[in-house]
Order: structure tokens, then C-alpha cells, then sequence
């Protein structure tokens, strides 16, 4: 078979639960204006759409792209995403390896995430107020301070490390007071949440949570009143609702 004869490639982007064929207003990933559309079995469906690549790189147009895919697609489906750049040989072997022969798996997925998404929430110190506090709240923090007052970085060398340990242990401790007062408030809304890394000192929470949809106005009146309560010193950045990418994020083996 010449390569003009070939079948194309297919990107994936989702599973979902459709058994009539669908075409979406999206165009495909790759810039080409690829039909993004539903590939079947029994009443499981791949969402995908033709490519000339095999391997896309993580830039922001490609991601974006991908992203804008899923979301038109959950605005009517409930969806189990697939990894960025997943790129099947043809369409026969998305049916056969991932269809067919991962229907339980698949189905039984989308059973557990039917109706629900996934909201996002990072909070951050502002980090003049947090050190403010921690100096204020901590006498031996301030004293220690106070006595580094007019001695030089070498005269002082030790009882600067221990100070800067003391504040950083501070701010671990206040890190998860802030914390779970937070989540205290999220979690009667919440089915499942995941915690990722911290990333910076200023960070105090970076989660995800699977929610419902009848529950993503009272989540968002949670956070309304926790920036209220706490906007004086932490910033929230909060984000739905996206893809279930931090519950179900399925790898394809084609």
C-alpha cells in the first residue's frame, strides 16, 4: 500500500458514552481543520479526529487545541479524557485495543464519573502579610531577629540559618492550619480530592475536586466567602469546570 493509500492516523482525545455518530464544531488538533468526530462500539465511542503526525509537541496551540476539543465535548457528555498527544495507527485499532478490549474498564468509568467535573482551587500567601505574621505570632522568631540587628552576615552566619529554619517550620504549620480550614469548608461538596504538590513557599493549597454539577454553584459560593473571609491575606486562583484530568486520565496502548 502506497502512503497516499494509507488509512490516517488518529488522535484521541476522549471516551464517552454516545452510540449514534457525532460530528463536533471543533476542528482537530494539527491546525489542518480536521473533523473531530465519534468512532464506535456498542454504545462506547472514542472521539478523535484524522492526523498527519505521530508525536505533537506541548506547546501552548497544540494544548490548547486538545483542551478546546474536551471542552465542547463535556458540555454534553460525560468524558474520560485522554493523555495529551495520543495518536492511534488507524481506526480499527482504537476500536480493537482500547474499544473492545477495555469496554468494562471504560464503561464502568464513565458510570463513576457520570455528572460530575472537576474544579480547581490554589491559594497563596501574600508574602509581605505572611511573614508580618509569622514574626508577630512567634516570640522566639522575633527575638531572634531583633538580635541579628546590626551584626554582620559573618558574625552572624549560624543564627541566620536557624532563623530562616525556624520561619520556614512556622510556615509549614501555618501552611496546614489555612489549609484545612479550607478544605473543611469544600469537603461537604466534594466526591474525591487530590492534593498536588506545593510548589512555591507562598503556596498553601493545590487541589483538584470531583464534584457534581448540581454542587458547582455551591462550591463557588464557598470560595466567594473564603476570599471574603481571607482575601486580607491570601490570594485564590480558581479554576472550573475542566476535565476530570487529576481522577481519570486514560492511557492509551495502540
Amino acid at each position: 500500500m502506497t502512503d497516499q493509500n494509507k488509512p490516517p492516523l488518529q488522535y484521541v482525545y476522549c471516551i464517552i458514552r454516545c452510540p449514534e455518530p457525532r460530528e463536533f464544531n471543533t476542528r482537530g488538533v494539527g491546525e489542518r481543520g480536521d473533523v473531530v468526530h465519534t468512532l464506535h462500539y456498542r454504545e462506547l465511542a472514542a472521539v478523535l479526529s484524522d492526523s498527519v503526525a505521530k508525536e505533537y509537541d506541548n506547546s501552548r496551540r497544540n494544548m490548547m487545541a486538545h483542551m478546546m476539543v474536551l471542552e465542547e465535548v463535556m458540555k454534553e457528555f460525560t468524558i474520560l479524557p485522554v493523555r495529551f498527544g495520543t495518536v492511534a495507527p488507524t481506526t480499527e485499532s482504537v476500536v480493537g485495543s482500547v474499544l473492545r478490549r477495555r469496554y468494562d474498564e471504560l464503561s464502568g468509568l464513565l458510570v463513576e464519573m457520570d455528572g460530575r467535573i472537576e474544579m480547581g482551587l490554589k491559594a497563596f500567601w501574600y508574602e509581605e502579610v505572611i511573614f508580618k505574621e509569622i514574626i508577630e505570632t512567634n516570640p522566639p522568631i522575633r527575638q531572634l531577629r531583633d538580635k541579628l540587628v546590626g551584626r554582620s552576615p559573618e558574625q552572624s552566619y549560624y543564627d541566620r540559618i536557624r532563623l530562616g529554619e525556624m520561619i520556614a517550620s512556622a510556615m509549614d504549620r501555618q501552611r496546614d492550619i489555612d489549609a484545612e480550614l479550607i478544605l473543611s469548608r469544600l469537603r461537604p461538596f466534594v466526591h474525591k480530592t487530590v492534593l498536588n504538590k506545593t510548589i512555591t513557599d507562598r503556596m498553601i493549597l493545590n487541589a483538584a475536586f470531583l464534584t457534581s454539577r448540581e454542587c458547582e454553584p455551591d462550591m463557588d459560593r464557598t470560595v466567594q466567602d473564603l476570599d471574603a473571609r481571607m482575601g486580607n491575606r491570601v490570594v485564590f486562583k480558581y479554576v472550573g469546570s475542566v476535565p476530570p484530568y487529576n481522577f481519570v486520565n486514560i492511557v492509551l496502548h495502540v
